[in-house]
């Protein structure tokens, strides 16, 4: 108890004497504190006096208030004064100038001032309509004079407009331009603006329709005097016909850009533009028809569907239509459908560019393009292209098929470049005709003549009999027939080439031509059957060149049984006498570039190397199958790795491919056979494999240790692998 006590007392001695130290620093602050005491009490007498002129500024500034808003409302009361009197001075202005309207008007008309009578009423009718409210308020005179004013100005007006109308009617008769745009000009002060633009778009087309009329009636007696001769005339020139006609659409578009807007803004150009079309929808479809009729396509179109049904399978009749004239209107066709798309895209580019106020307006213009007389006329034009091209396309194809002949000095024969030539002009020309039908009817044309008539052309070429006797007439290569099988194999290897270039540069072309995504797609989806095309052609080469490998193979064959009964089980001696006389190695070696190595000149570097690599695989294949029926020793493992080694740099130099991989199991057979005890397989096997990649399994891994007649089974078996 006495304990706790003593504790207590301590504790209360150490807190009384914090607090006398804490005392202590508040006491040596009192100096200070009484300083900033006596500062403030001398600056509550300089508040005082700051307080007593707060509130004599106080009472200054309310009387300048009062002051103020009393002088403010004065103010406002002479602003108002004087904006009635500024009214009143304005109206009086008005109406003044209303009197000179009136008098300017009449004396305008006497001196056939008729800008400055336009002028005069386009006055007056802007101040009648700015100051119509302070005629209805006026006074009773004001009113009549008002009324008085406007009944003599309708009645000038009436008169200018009867002038204007009667002279701009004389000047479209007599086509005079310039007494045209005279007076067109003055309907906006008028307020004549749409009959203006109405009466001005409408000698606009009459010019364009009288031009074009006088142009095809040339064309007429020319085309007339050509369709009575047989040969094929091209002096009726109804593309440039065809061109002069939108020429003449497009510079009075451009050419009175300025005028229209004055009339009507951009409402002016859009309304010009649908109206020109309907002429373009009259004179433009006649001149196509025009053509249809002078080229007979509806004939000509008649006799190839009476040909076949299927127009895709068209067959070259003794006599029928000419190639050579089908080009022709080709050409032609092209030439005008490409018009037709470039003229109907600048004038929708137009309309876009310019816009429209009128929501109605627009799209009635729009329609008038796609689903007009002339666009009808496109589309049955471009249906007559697409039985011409396709016509065209079969035909020349199978000529080229035909005439098949070999090139001097070359890898493949006529046909090749010929039958792709003529895909690729048609399939250019179809994608210039900016139609996504006439493309697709003519790759799916393209597309079965490929799968059909030219793989049947190929497989006849490739489709040999006792290929292997006839390569080896007499136990030597002969240089003709494995020229022509190789020809036959590189025009395969080429044209699948060929197809892939088809496809890819019709893919652009179509990309720049289609620029909506629904159209790209569709020629997208045909397009992934050449892709397929390319690929069956890389199947029938694939056979060819196995065909060909198996003629070749039966002659390596011998020497390949010679290894079955060479030893592997090998002295030192041996060893060294086999680095000095190979055994079998370069004897296969010769019997490859004997057999092999002859037809490098007559084939492609791909289909050669294909060839070399299908050799490579059957003799790796059967040395496979060899050496895993022989006994080794390390010795002979040496020797297997060496002869291996032979034959991957060998086959490295007869090939731009790798080799490697083909040698890859008998490489690592060799592995196996050098290893001086079973456990070191374990350096080379799982992570300590490196690099390599094995490519056998862990139980032929162990059937070819077994091949090592120093190693014991139980060893093998006790690998973990």
């Amino acid at each position: 108890m006495w304990v706790l006590w003593t504790r207590f007392l301590h504790e209360c001695i150490a807190y009384q004497r914090g607090i006398d130290a804490e005392l202590e620093t508040l006491l040596s602050h009192r100096h200070e504190l009484e300083k900033k005491l006596s500062g403030l009490q001398k600056s509550s007498e300089v508040l005082e006096i700051v307080k007593a002129d707060s509130d004599q500024m106080l009472l200054s500034v309310s009387s300048t208030c009062d002051l103020a808003d009393h002088v403010s409302g004065k103010v406002r009361e002479l602003d108002l004064a004087q904006s009635r009197v500024q009214s009143t001075l304005t109206r009086i202005d008005a109406i003044v100038e209303r009197g000179n309207c009136i008098d300017g008007v009449k004396q305008a008309l006497e001196s056939e001032d008729y800008e400055a009578a336009a002028k005069y009423v386009e006055t007056f009718l802007n101040l009648d309509a700015k100051y119509s409210d302070s005629i209805v308020t006026a006074s009773e005179g004001s009113r009549e004079t008002a009324t008085e004013q406007r009944k003599q100005l309708l009645e000038s007006k009436q008169k200018l407009e009867g002038i204007i109308k009667k002279r701009i009617s004389t000047a479209i008769e007599e086509r005079d331009h310039s007494t045209i745009l005279r007076f067109i000009k003055l309907f906006p002060a008028l307020g004549l603006e749409e009959e203006g633009l109405q009466l001005y778009v409408s000698y606009l087309r009459k010019d364009i329709s009288l031009r074009s009329r006088f142009e095809f009636e040339g064309l007429m007696e020319i085309a007339e005097q050509s369709m009575g001769r047989a040969a094929v005339q091209t002096q009726a020139d109804f593309v440039g016909c065809l061109t002069n006609f939108f020429k003449d659409i497009v510079l009075a578009i451009e050419g009175n850009d300025e005028i229209l807007r004055s009339l009507c803004g951009e409402d002016g150009i859009v309304y010009a533009i649908w109206e020109l079309q309907e002429e373009c929808d009259s004179r433009g479809s006649i001149i196509l028809k025009k053509y249809m009729d002078y080229r007979r396509l509806a004939r000509l179109a008649s006799e190839i569907n009476s040909q076949n049904d299927n127009l895709i399978s068209v067959v070259g009749a003794q006599e029928g239509p000419d190639p050579r004239q089908i080009e022709i209107y080709l050409e032609e066709i092209l030439s005008l459908t490409q018009l037709s798309e470039d003229y109907t895209q600048f004038m929708m580019t137009k309309m876009r560019e310019v816009g429209s106020v009128d929501a109605q307006l627009s799209p009635r213009a729009t329609n008038a393009f796609r689903s007009g007389a002339f666009s009808r006329s496109v589309k049955e034009l471009t249906g007559f292209y697409i039985i011409l091209e396709e016509f065209f396309m079969v035909e020349n194809v199978r000529k080229a098929i035909k005439i098949d002949e070999f090139i001097p000095d070359g890898l493949t024969t006529s046909m090749v470049d010929d039958v792709f030539y003529v895909l690729q002009s048609c399939c250019r020309r179809a994608t210039s005709t900016s139609s996504v039908q006439s493309v697709l009817a003519v790759l799916n044309g393209a597309i079965n003549l490929l799968n059909n008539e030219f793989t049947e052309a190929f497989q006849r070429k490739t489709r040999e009999p006792n290929l292997g006797s006839k390569l080896f007439l007499g136990g030597v290569g002969v240089s003709k027939t494995g020229s022509e099988i190789a020809t036959a194999l590189n025009n395969l290897d080429i044209s699948s080439e060929y197809v892939l270039k088809l496809r890819h540069e019709i893919e652009d072309h179509c990309a720049e031509a289609f620029p909506a995504p629904a159209d790209r797609e569709k020629v997208k989806s045909c397009l992934s059957e050449l892709a397929e095309t390319s690929n069956a052609f890389k199947q029938v080469l694939n056979a060819g060149l196995e065909q060909l490998a198996s003629s070749i193979t039966p002659r390596l064959r011998p020497i390949l049984d010679v290894v079955a009964t060479i030893s592997y089980e090998l002295s030192e001696m041996q060893y060294a006498e086999n680095e000095i006389n190979d055994p079998w190695v370069q004897k296969l070696l010769h019997a490859v570039e004997t057999n092999v190595t002859w037809l490098q000149p007559t084939m492609t570097t791909n289909n050669y190397d294909s060839f070399v690599h299908l050799i490579i695989d059957f003799i790796v294949k059967r040395l496979e199958v060899i050496m895993t029926q022989k006994r080794f020793n390390q010795l002979g493992g040496l020797q297997l790795d060496r002869d291996a080694r032979t034959l991957v740099g060998h086959f490295s130099s007869m090939t731009q491919r790798t080799v490697r991989d083909k040698f890859a199991r008998l490489t690592q057979m060799a592995t196996i056979l050098n290893l001086e005890k079973v456990s070191e397989i374990l350096d080379y096997w799982g992570e300590n494999s490196g690099p390599m990649t094995w490519r056998l399994t862990p139980a032929e891994v162990r059937r070819i240790l077994s091949l090592r007649v120093d190693f014991k089974p139980e060893s093998i078996a006790a690998l973990k692998l």
